[in-house]
This record gives structure tokens, sequence and C-alpha cells, in this order.
């Protein structure tokens, strides 16, 4: 395949040292370990192209996905003759290129969201000017960029003139203005439609965009051309679909913002105008696997934007390995390559069964015989599918079993993520009375609680006050210490009203816990300052563009609100609020761009935790890079650095560490080795908590790609399609005729995986060699 494909040096040396030895797919790829080489290996193909291209034209991207892409690029500039720099650069097939100087590029945006500020810090001209323009040092002046400020309307008018709510109805393309606003809004469209048409006129005069570079949206989207874009589409205002309106919602500051505002974006036909350019697709983590295999796989087709760069000699998709896990090659790979082991036997039933549609117990031994990786099973018998059978009959068994005398420590990177991976197997360890349970989130989560949200609350809180329903403030006290005392009782109060099923009952009992929250957080000495500052940070905030990065102290009462509602979850269960722990680690900031995590500031908290606690069994999630928020990720590697270290002070050999995936991603059977039986009852104790609890979420600011709703209902189908697939396997009957009452209750299923301390750590080993080298 490769060899009809003009390979250069930097593409030839990664080539070989991804040892991928078949590549099938219509679009050649190349793999590299994790996110961070991912960006090497852009940054070393940009930097050799721009060597031999002083004045092309280049449109890179926005958002996080490039984060190591730019890093990388800006070391290797600042270190091209230093020693590490020249090793870097012999090592991967620039080492007879000359230092490229950018300033002479020309550079084309991709994309903006449409109206957006050029001065907002969320738009991409914001991101693209300090990034890319400033960054890298290219010419502003010869820059091809999108600035709505700047677009012209009717009238000469601003786009808070002509579109004041800020939504453009592109139905006035085809029909009638019904009044004097819609008529400028008619005229203004069709200015705006002229602007594209000169914009991608500009880009054509110039030969077209020689060096491509983009992500991959969840439903296959490169640049703002959505599935079902056409393969000749220009650059053009349009409209977007759910899944992107959900990955931008926390670039816009929720999906409020992001599913009424429309896109300026290149057009497919743009991207691949110029038949010499180089066009690469990134994409990181297992979460991006389907869309990069259908990507990849497919014919030139329209419901695939990416099939689009099948047209082009020089296209490429550059992948970690985890994106790449679907992909025929890969598969194939994985089971003909290495030692067989009953995992891979294990796997290779399991799909059989999905892909014929067949229940385990009725597959005959033709069927695998005819199949082309259960045919490489050693010793393939009658009883190859009973023993896969048997292996999940011992998960489930593992999944019943009534653990005693436990200290349990349930750790999650953001509020809910506990209660969304594994909330059934914790209510069966909470129902026993010799078990002790402990929960940390180790980051704040302001980011997911919106500006109107805590708006709306402050105001209601003046509303209390005003009318003395908030007494605790009358107290002598309250400012000097009571404001820290019976934060239980806010919890008890909220919830016996959520039995009477009394919400102004349940909001005050929000607002209390937020009357402390300020006090806390700005000092507050008396009810006059109390008010001021409430009047204070309404006023911030409504001064601010949704997305903006708030002020720290704003950022830490949106965490506390956060802190509130986990401390609700958990007192379902009568845990008590001093048994929930909030780390409210440093890494975590609100930036586009997220650090990294630190050995002192972000590892040695989790490692108090343990003192503090000392845990027999830790839970965390164990979520592989780029397969969800990046929090996940980090949060995985601090805490693997904290077991690490706390294995240095104590024996910790029986310890035992729990992995478990959520609404981001899922594990596959193979690879857990528990499963746990979720009746009805479990769903709704799930939706019932999440809804009474998570107020900030409730609406789905900031929703999963899947589903247009709160998360805990993608938790609940995730479940269900987990039963599916066992169901398939063990048959339906093995449910229905069980001794057990739980799992004849079965209607979903939780998998998750259940290791030893050397087991994780190996994990964290791979975790550890992820980051090596890095910037």
């Amino acid at each position: 395949m490769l060899s009809n494909y003009p390979l250069s040096e930097v593409e030839k040396r990664f080539l070989e040292e991804s040892g991928v030895e078949k590549i099938s797919t219509l679009i050649p790829y190349l793999t590299v370990d994790n996110f961070p080489k991912l960006g090497l290996l852009t940054a070393c193909r940009f930097l050799e192209w721009a060597a031999e291209n002083p004045q092309g034209v280049i449109s890179l991207p926005t958002g996080k996905t490039p984060e190591f892409f730019i890093k990388w690029t800006q070391y290797l500039l600042d270190n091209w003759d230093s020693k590490k720099g020249k090793e870097i650069r012999e090592q991967y097939g620039l080492g007879n290129t000359k230092k490229p100087v950018l300033k002479d590029l020309t550079f084309v945006q991709i994309d903006e969201f449409y109206p957006i500020s050029s001065t907002q810090h969320n738009s991409f001209y914001d991101y693209v000017n300090k990034f890319y323009i400033q960054g890298f040092g290219l010419s502003k002046e010869k820059a091809i960029l999108i600035n709505s400020d700047e677009i012209p309307l009717a009238q000469g008018k601003h786009y808070s003139e002509i579109f004041p709510d800020l939504k453009v109805d592109l139905s006035l393309r085809f029909r009638d203005p019904e009044t004097d606003l819609e008529k400028l809004q008619q005229e203004s469209i069709y200015m705006i439609d002229q602007w594209c048409a000169d914009y991608e006129k500009k880009i054509r005069d110039l030969g077209g965009i020689g060096f491509f570079l983009g992500g991959i949206g969840p439903d296959g989207h490169i640049a703002f051309n959505t599935r079902g874009s056409h393969i000749y589409s220009v650059t053009r205002l349009t409209e977007t679909n759910f899944e992107t309106q959900a990955v931008a919602a926390g670039d816009l500051g929720g999906i409020e913002v992001s599913a009424n505002r429309l896109v300026i974006t290149i057009g497919l036909d743009t991207i691949v105008y110029n038949p010499e350019a180089v066009a690469i697709i990134i994409a990181a983590g297992e979460a991006k696997a389907g869309i990069v295999k259908d990507s990849l796989e497919t014919k030139l087709n329209n419901v695939y934007p990416a099939t689009v760069l099948q047209k082009l000699k020089n296209g490429r998709f550059y992948l970690t390995k985890g994106a790449a896990v679907k992909l025929t090659d890969s598969v194939d790979a994985y089971y003909q390559k290495g030692e067989w082991t009953f995992e891979k036997t294990e796997r290779a039933v399991i799909e059989l069964c999905k892909r014929l549609n067949k229940y385990g117990h009725r597959l005959k031994l033709s069927d695998l015989k005819a199949d082309k990786y259960c045919k490489l099973i050693p010793d393939l018998s009658e009883e190859t599918v009973g023993q896969v059978m048997k292996s999940v009959e011992d998960k489930l068994a593992r999944g019943l079993e009534q653990e005693k005398n436990q200290r349990l420590l349930h750790t999650g990177p953001h509020h809910d993520d506990i209660s969304l991976g594994i909330l059934p197997h914790i209510t069966n360890q909470l129902h026993e009375p010799t078990n002790e349970a402990h929960f940390s989130v180790l980051t704040s989560g302001f980011t997911a609680v919106t500006n109107s949200f805590v708006i709306e609350t402050l105001h209601h809180t003046k509303k209390l006050l005003d009318e003395n329903k908030i007494q605790m403030v009358n107290y002598e006290d309250f400012f000097e210490m009571g404001y820290s005392l019976k934060t239980d009782k806010d919890v008890y109060h909220y919830l016996t009203n959520v039995a009477s099923e009394n919400e102004a009952a349940r909001k005050r009992g929000l607002c209390h816990r937020v009357v402390r929250a300020l006090v806390t957080i700005y000092g507050i000495k008396n009810k006059t300052q109390l008010r001021e500052t409430i009047n204070d940070v309404i006023s911030i905030l409504r001064k601010s563009y949704d997305g903006e990065k708030n002020p720290s102290k704003i950022q830490k009462l949106k965490g506390m609100i956060r802190e509130f509602e986990e401390e609700l979850v958990w007192a379902h269960f009568g845990v008590q609020v001093k048994n929930v722990h909030h780390l409210r680690l440093g890494f975590y900031t609100g930036d586009i761009f997220t650090e990294q995590p630190d050995k002192t500031r972000d590892v040695e908290p989790i490692v108090e935790l343990f003192r503090k606690v000392n845990p027999t069994k830790i839970s965390l999630t164990l979520d592989p890079e780029g397969s969800g928020p990046d929090t996940h990720y980090k949060v995985l590697q601090a805490t693997a650095a904290a077991v690490k270290k706390w294995g240095e002070e104590k024996d910790i050999s029986d310890l035992r560490i729990i992995g478990y995936r959520n609404v981001w991603f899922k594990f596959e059977p193979h690879e857990a080795n528990v499963v746990v039986p979720v009746s009805l009852g479990d769903m709704s104790v799930m939706e019932d908590s999440f809804a009474n609890c998570y107020l900030s979420q409730v609406n789905a600011s900031f929703p999963s790609y899947s589903h247009n709703g709160k998360f805990s209902t993608v938790a609940k189908r995730i479940w269900v399609s987990q039963l599916n697939d066992i169901q398939l396997l063990l048959g339906k009957n093995y449910f229905y005729l069980h001794e057990r009452a739980k799992v004849r209750a079965s209607h979903g299923l939780i998998f998750f995986r259940d290791m030893n301390v050397e087991e994780f750590l190996a994990t964290a080993r791979e975790l550890e060699k992820s980051i090596e080298g890095m910037i």
C-alpha cells in the first residue's frame, strides 16, 4: 500500500519506529504510542514541509488536539542546534534539514463560530493569533483570517445590531423576510455568503492550501464539515449537528450557546483543491477508533467527510495506537502477533457471537473454524466456547461477592464520575455494616458550572435573605465560625425535602450552602457585605461572555457548588460529609491546555489522603489517554504516582485497585475481570440521585456527544448494551433462570478491572512511558 505513496523522510522514520508491517486502508496512516508523540510526529512533518516550502500556504487546527504539535514545533525551532534538538532531528529524518523560517508562510484560518467577538479568548481567531501568528512568528499581514467583527453586513452595521440575540436564521436565504429586521438579516446573510466566496477565492488564487492539519470529530467532521457535507463543499456559513455542538460546548460555555451559533468553515474541496497538498488528520485515543476505522476503510463518501483525503497522494492520518485499535490492520496484528492469551480467545468468541448474532451455546465448531480470528485459537475444539462462557460466569460471580471489613476509597476526576461509573457496586458495599466508605473527587470541577446557573442561584439567595429565610446569618458567631459548622445539616435538610418533594425547600438548602461558600471564599464579616459580594459576583458574571475563564474566587465558588452536589449523592446512603474529601488538585486551572500533574502540588495531596483513610481498596477511572476529558487521564497519572509513593512508605501488597469507566469510554468484555449485575432499581437510584443532586448538570450544558441529555441516561444505556453483549454469549436463560435473584433482576451490567498493586503499577509504568520525553 505505502509503495504507491511518496513518504517523506520524517514519515519513513516514524513508520519504521511504529513496527506496522501492513497498511491496507484507503488512506495511508502512521501510528505512535501516545498523544505527546503524536505532537512530535506532526511537528517534525510540518517543519520538514516548511523548510521545503518557505512561502507556502498552511492551515492549522484549534482546540486541545494540537497542544503537543504546538509545543514540539516551538521546542524544535528554539533548540534546532542544541544537543537534544540535533538528536531528535537526526532520529526523525530532519538531520540534514536547514532550520525553517516561518515568517513568509501564509496562514489560513480553518473555521470560526459565527457570530463571536474576535476579542473573546474562546474565539478561534484569538487562538490562531496567540498560538500561531505570535507563537510561530507568522505574518499577520499575509494571514487569511475569519474575524466576525470585520465581516461587512447590511448598512455597515455590526453583527450585534443585525443579530441582537446572536442567532442567524439561514431560512432567510430562501424565504421572504417578515420584518424590517429580517430584511437586514437577509441582506446580511447574502453579504456573509459573498464574503465566504471571496475567502475561498483568496485561498484558490494562492494555489490552494499546501499543508493542512486537522482533527476529527466524533461524527467524523473535519473543520466544521459535519457528517453529510458535500464532497465538493467550499467555504460557507453553515449549521452544525448535535455531536459537533456537544464537542464545541466546552469552548463556548455550554450547549445552550453552541447549539444556537453557526459556523464559518472552509469546505472539503477547499482542503483538497491543491493536488500536491499535504493534508493530515490527527486522532488520539480509543474513543476515536470507530470513526477512524470508518474514515480510513470506506470509499469516498459524504457520510465520512475525511474520506475526501483519498483524493490526495499526500493525504494521511496520524494516529495514536489507541485511535488505530479498530482498524482491520490493527485487529489482524493483535491476533496474529505475539503470544496467544486467553483474553484473545475471549475477545474472538464474543466478537463472533456479535458478528453472527448467534448465542454462544449455538455456535458450532464449524463457525469458529470459518472465522479468521477464532480459527487461530490454539487447541480449538467443541469445548472452546464453553471455556469462554465459564470465564464470564466467573467474572459475574466475583461481581456478586459480598465484601466485608473493607476500608473503601472511591475516587473520581470530576463530581459524578464515581456515581456514573460504579454506583450499583458501591451500594452493595454500603449495605454491609463492617465496610467503611470514603469518597474523593480530585478536581474542583468548576468548568462544568455555567454562569447562568450561578447567577440564578445567587438571585434566589438574595431573595431568601430578603425574606429572612436564611436564618443562620442572624446568629452572632456566624461570620466568625458558624458558617463552617453543621454542614451535614445542609445536606440532611436538602435530602429531607427531596423525600417530601418540596422543591422550594431544596433550593433553600442549596442557597444555605452557597452562603457558607461565599463567606469562606471572600472572608465576609456581616450581612451587608454578604449582599454586596453577591451583587459583585452577579455583576462580574453578567459582564463575562460564555466560556470565559472566571476569576479564581468565582472558580472556587463554582467548585464548592459541585462539592455540595457530591456530598448530597453519598448522603443518600448515609455517608457523612467528613467522609467526602475534596482535593481540588492544582493542575486543573480552566486553561485550554491543562497542565501536567506536578509531583508536589498534585501527587502529595493524594498520598496524604491515602495516609488518612488507609484504604484496603481504591477505585479510580481507568480511561486511556484521549478517550474523554484529559482531566481523567491526568488524574490517573497523579493517582498512579501517589500509589507508588505510598508503597514506599508502607506494605500495600494487599491493596486492591478497582479501575472503572463511565460515559466517556467503556471496557470491552475481555478487558474486565469483574461483572456486576444492575437491576432496574439500581438504575432508578442512579437516575434519581443524579437528577436530585447534580443540580448544575441536570440540563447537561456540556453533554456527551452520544446523547442530548443527562449523563445518567448515557451511563444507563452503556450498562444495558453491556448486558446485551454478555446475554448473547451466555444466553438469556442464564439470566432468567439463575438461582440468584440479583442476576434474574439484571437489566444492565457494569464492567470493571480489579487489580493488585503490582498489576496496577504495570499499567502505571505504561502511563509513565507515555509522557517520557515530553517538553
